[in-house]
């Protein structure tokens, strides 16, 4: 399914919040907060240019945040980042005076992080960096999981001492659940979606994704001219939308939400031209997209900024990762998860329909960019549908073009 965006709200300005919550400067800030992280590396830009040639377009790069902090994904840059920020605040109010980020392994703060608990629900990705950012600082993290999570990732998010919480149902569920035992008990809920009155701190977690878009534009000789980026909730696609339209205004790429079909929240809400709940049906493989109501926050962003929206299939998402792995002569092979690739499968499917390719103006010029969402977060998972171990495929790029 495709659509253009003909929403009351496409190409309006952004929300002022939302303009300073990824502008230029937030994101500076970031990548001096990450900077104090032992762990922190830029991560590759890999540039595809067998597969551009292939389906006709002038250029292919893939951030790849497979490689992100040791997590093995984008949202890395979210959870923890946001678990940092609320824990210098918090040392702020009760030291009454700046506490910079420099500070945060300092007696003092870690004190105060002590007496904290984070808690939040997640596939897997989102909570394992929760996780982290409350080990760093020597927080407590509580960790809501539905019960589609798989027990490799549950116990990925598990080895930085969170506790686990099993919540039947879907992610909404333990969305919703995750934030009544947090109200019961006083905890401080780091969600990567919004609802009425919880903005913020979604705000923050997807301030953190603008690191990457930053990194990538100083990663490519010239900017991207389309711009394809899966969706769950929208937090992913708000960020990397919303700060590309501050840095390029009316020049800014074409961009397209990629949503699995059978969690389009993303999409259906764009045909509504509101938020909306899409039923829950059959499981779909993309696990760390398996959301069915889109975040206020990053739907109000896309509303202005997205160009369009699409589904891909089932097939689409296991194609994707295994053509990564077996890439086009010449390219260097990505591990890819079952949600990592869904952006690439979504150019690839719009590059190949005449009509999707007219209605983006995609031509023999453009120059693609999508993000590696994550890498094989599920080891197990990744070599039952590729064939081949991560580290089989990840020995193949050692020779690979990277930029």
């Amino acid at each position: 399914m495709f659509l253009l965006n003909s929403t009351a709200d496409y190409r309006l300005a952004l929300d002022p919040r939302d303009e300073k919550t990824l502008d230029a400067s937030a994101a500076v800030e970031v990548e001096r907060h990450l900077a104090f992280r032992k762990d922190h590396a830029v991560t590759p830009l890999v540039a595809l240019p067998g597969l551009a040639s292939e389906i006709g377009v002038a250029a292919i790069h893939v951030k790849d945040e497979g490689h992100r902090l040791g997590l093995g994904s984008f949202k890395a840059l979210g959870g923890a980042y946001a678990v940092i920020r609320l824990v210098l605040k918090q040392a702020e109010q009760q030291l009454g005076r700046v506490v910079d980020m420099a500070e945060l392994h300092s007696s003092e703060v870690r004190a105060i992080a002590q007496t904290m608990t984070v808690a939040c629900a997640t596939d897997g990705n989102h909570g394992r960096s929760v996780a982290q950012g409350a080990q760093l600082v020597g927080a407590r993290a509580a960790i809501f999981v539905h019960a589609g999570v798989s027990g490799e990732r549950i116990a990925a998010i598990a080895r930085f001492g969170a506790e686990m919480i099993r919540v039947e149902g879907t992610y909404d569920d333990a969305v919703r659940e995750a934030a009544r035992v947090a109200e019961a008990n006083g905890w401080i809920i780091v969600s990567d979606t919004s609802w009425p009155s919880y903005e913020r701190i979604p705000g923050l977690v997807m301030q953190g994704y603008t690191a990457l878009v930053r990194e990538a534009l100083r990663q490519m000789q010239e900017p991207p001219t389309h711009v394809f980026i899966q969706s769950g909730v929208g937090g992913i696609a708000a960020a990397v939308a919303g700060h590309l339209a501050i840095e390029f205004g009316k020049n800014r790429p074409v961009f397209t939400v990629v949503d699995p079909a059978r969690a389009a929240c993303l999409f259906e809400t764009a045909r509504a031209g509101r938020p909306v709940t899409v039923a829950h049906g059959e499981p779909t493989v993309m696990a760390m997209l398996e959301c069915y109501e889109p975040s206020l926050v990053a739907w109000r962003i896309l509303a202005r900024a997205a160009d369009a929206f699409m589904t891909v299939d089932e097939a689409d998402a296991t194609d994707i990762m295994k053509r990564l792995a077996n890439p086009v002569s010449g390219d260097p092979a990505v591990v890819a998860g079952e949600s990592g690739g869904v952006g690439l499968a979504g150019a690839i499917k719009a590059v190949a329909d005449p009509a999707l390719r007219a209605a983006l103006s995609i031509d023999g010029r453009s120059r693609i960019f999508v993000v590696n969402t994550e890498g094989a977060t599920d080891p197990g998972k990744y070599q039952e549908i590729v064939g081949l171990s991560p580290a089989a495929v990840a020995a193949r790029n050692r020779e690979g073009a990277l930029t």
